[in-house]
This record gives structure tokens, C-alpha cells and sequence, in this order.
């Protein structure tokens, strides 16, 4: 589980009145409902929503939900989100919220209250809690999800509820994708890696939970595709997938760019230290990751924006050879540089790279470790990764039917 680490406050949660005459005037005003009974079901029934689940971790359902957001909000002027089980949790204001609200939260200012999106966050002893006394926490649980629901999707038209991992993630406290899914009452959207048989081997395992649970699974989307495989996937994907009843909605291609790292995340990841270029480098989006084992005339074709380049400390040429592309171009031409081993730049090197806008960044581990490290990180989207935003949201409104999944739902 994430720790808990402090972050500043969302905006502020305003509470709205219902509009006489409106479809939300015969619901009850969620804000100031009894606590008393138990909800075991929403009061909301007229806002229109979608469970968005995955076949496993990393599949896109974040990036999915994103895009979602945002390309619905051509079709619908109020759009609601929710998390209801979350795993991965910040601190806001002294409450646990899942990273994903937050995140969708601070890019749309969805303007409802924060902990509504987010109301159930699963910590390193919530499973062993449970399972002390299911039958008093389960019913606490629901009501606690269903009153949530009906918060954030007050006077909205669509309300978007993510869920967390594969339709059976949950099931040992009893709030699976599958039955949380039937408990808001939701049709599900579902995301599966590109491909023709593991995903549609995959969907139909996830299927058939959701079928158990009497929930529809109104389409499926594919991710990742490389661009020349479009067509192949999409038609016979597609065929799989209809034989198993779940319609084919999109087969989104692969988007470096999303999956690209900053040099923050890379830092981080390496546990490196920050020697120059901080201030401007730490957002630059590293596309390409070189070890500079070879002689600086090897380096040379390599000194291009996206680039980042790992070598040792005592590599003067290749740090030479930085520089002078440097000084050529007027600015930094690579992404940074990693200086591994832990052996620091020659000090009168150190202090020619001060003088110009490379990001440096300084590790103890070797060079091929750094790599390995960086080749597998796995780049969730950021708040401040602003420039993955239209890009994402443009993925979902290209290659999506939206107007067959508004319909289904």
C-alpha cells in the first residue's frame, strides 16, 4: 500500500441545491440524509453510470477513466467520478484518499466533496479488521459507498465509478468489482492489454464473475495496440469478443508519451541525487535511455531531446561531449544525464554543467542496474503531468464509441 504523505487540499466542496422542477428534484438531497437506516442500495436512480474495471494492474483503466472524463463532458454538461474501494491512498486534510480521485480531481475540479470520490481506502490492516467482524463492517461499508455514490452524483447527468484491479479484486472483504458493481446498481466498461487471445481469454474470465453477480458488461476496450495492428485487432478481437456477447468499443494505439517517465519519477525511482537542472529538468519526459558505454564520437548520434544518458561519473568525454551540444545548440539537447557509480563529475566539469540547463542527476547503482530500473518502471499519470491531459482525452474521443456506450448505459 502507498503511504500516507501529505498533499495540498482540492478545491472547495460546494453543496448544491436541487432545481425545482429539475429530474433531481423528487431524490433526496444526499447532504442531508438520515444516518439512519443503512442504505443498501443508492436513493440516486436517475443519473446515468458506467463501472469501468480492467482485466488486471497497469492495464489503462486510470488513463481510461481520464479520457472518459473528459470526452464526456462533450456529451454531458455535468459529470460525476467515484473510486469507491481505493488501495493507493494519500493524505488530504487528515483523510485516506485513493491517488486516482485525487489525481482526476485536481485536473477537472470535479467540485464535490473529496472524500465522497474516494470512501473506502483499503490499508495495510483494513482486511484483517474485517474479518474480525464481517458482519457489522460490511453493512457500515455499503451504506458508507452507496451515500458516496449518491454525493457526487447529485445533479449530475453521468457519473463515472472506477474500480480497483480485475472483477475479483475485493473479494475477502466482500466488496469485489463484481459486487460493488451490483451495488451501485452500474452496467461495466471493461480494459484489457491489446491483443486477439489472452485478452479476450482474459475478459471472458472477468465476464463471468460480473455475470454471477448479475451485472451486464456492456463493452470492452483495448489497450496499447501498436498503430499497424489497429485493423487486425479491432476485427478479429472483435469477433472474439461478440461471440462472448461483449461488444468491442475501442482499440486505443499506444501513446509513448503516456508511458514516457520524468525525470522526477526517474530520481525517485533510483533513489538520485539532484546535481543541476533541477528547477526546469525535473518534468522533461525521457523517451529514449542510453548507456554511455561507448567512445564520445559513439555518443554523439545519440544527442537528441528525449535522451537520456547514464554513465559513470568519470567519463569526461561523454560529459564533454554533452556539453559542447550543449553550447552549440543554446541549450540542453538531451533529455539529462545519470551519473552512475556513484563517482561525481571532475569539480571544473561540475562546474562548466552548472553553467548550462542540463539536468544531472546522481546515483550510487551502476550503470545497467539504472537502466534495468528505469525499463520497468511502472509511470502512473501525475497531477502535474499537464501535458498528458489533451492527449489522453483526444485518445478516448477517436477511438471510443461513445455514443454506443451513453446508449447501453
Amino acid at each position: 500500500m502507498a503511504s500516507a504523505s501529505p498533499i495540498p487540499s482540492p478545491s472547495p466542496d460546494p453543496v448544491s441545491n436541487p432545481v425545482a422542477g429539475s429530474e433531481f428534484s423528487g431524490t433526496p438531497n444526499p447532504f442531508s440524509q438520515p444516518a439512519l437506516p443503512l442504505l443498501r442500495t443508492p436513493t440516486n436512480t436517475v443519473t446515468k453510470r458506467v463501472f469501468v474495471a480492467a482485466t488486471r494492474m497497469n492495464d489503462g483503466k486510470t488513463t481510461t477513466c481520464l479520457g472518459l472524463y473528459g470526452a464526456l463532458q462533450s456529451f454531458f454538461p455535468r459529470v460525476g467520478f467515484i473510486k469507491p474501494v481505493g488501495q493507493r491512498f494519500v493524505d488530504v486534510q487528515g483523510k485516506k484518499i485513493d491517488e486516482d480521485s485525487v489525481l482526476l480531481d485536481s485536473i477537472f475540479q470535479v467540485r464535490v466533496p473529496i472524500e465522497s470520490m474516494s470512501p473506502v481506502a483499503i490499508d495495510s490492516t483494513f482486511t484483517r479488521r474485517f474479518l474480525e467482524d464481517p458482519e457489522a463492517q460490511l453493512p457500515a461499508l455499503e451504506d458508507k459507498i452507496c451515500r458516496a455514490f449518491d454525493r457526487v452524483s447529485w445533479e449530475k447527468d453521468f457519473t463515472i465509478i472506477e474500480g480497483t484491479g480485475h472483477a475479483g479484486v475485493g473479494s475477502v472483504f466482500e466488496l469485489s468489482n463484481a459486487r460493488v458493481a451490483k451495488l451501485l446498481n452500474s452496467k461495466v466498461l471493461l480494459v484489457s492489454p491489446g491483443g486477439i487471445g489472452r485478452p479476450v481469454d482474459e475478459l471472458a474470465l472477468n465476464k463471468s464473475l460480473f455475470d454471477h453477480h448479475g451485472v451486464e458488461v456492456v463493452g470492452a476496450i483495448l489497450n496499447k495496440v501498436e498503430p499497424d495492428k489497429l485493423d487486425m485487432i479491432r476485427d478479429y478481437a472483435g469477433r472474439g469478443l461478440s461471440r462472448l456477447g461483449i461488444p468491442l468499443l475501442g482499440v486505443l494505439p499506444v501513446q509513448p508519451a503516456l508511458s514516457a517517465p520524468n525525470l522526477a519519477q526517474i530520481a525517485e525511482e533510483i533513489g538520485g541525487k539532484w546535481l543541476n537542472g533541477r528547477r526546469g529538468g525535473a518534468k522533461q519526459r525521457v523517451q529514449r535511455v542510453v548507456i554511455g558505454a561507448m567512445s564520445a564520437k559513439g555518443i554523439v548520434d545519440y544527442l537528441q531531446p528525449g535522451t537520456l544518458i547514464i554513465t559513470p561519473g568519470d567519463r569526461d568525454d561523454i560529459l564533454l561531449a554533452a556539453l559542447a551540444s550543449a553550447k552549440i545548440s543554446g541549450g540542453a539537447t538531451i533529455a539529462g544525464l545519470i551519473v552512475s557509480n556513484d563517482i561525481k563529475p571532475h569539480p571544473k566539469l561540475a562546474e562548466l554543467l552548472a553553467m548550462t540547463d542540463i539536468p544531472v542527476i546522481a546515483t550510487k547503482e551502476e550503470s545497467y542496474g539504472v537502466t534495468s530500473r528505469i525499463n520497468h518502471m511502472s509511470v502512473k499519470t501525475q497531477p502535474q503531468d499537464t501535458d498528458k491531459f489533451p492527449i489522453i482525452k483526444q485518445l478516448i474521443a477517436d477511438h471510443v464509441d461513445l455514443t454506443k456506450l451513453i446508449a447501453t448505459v
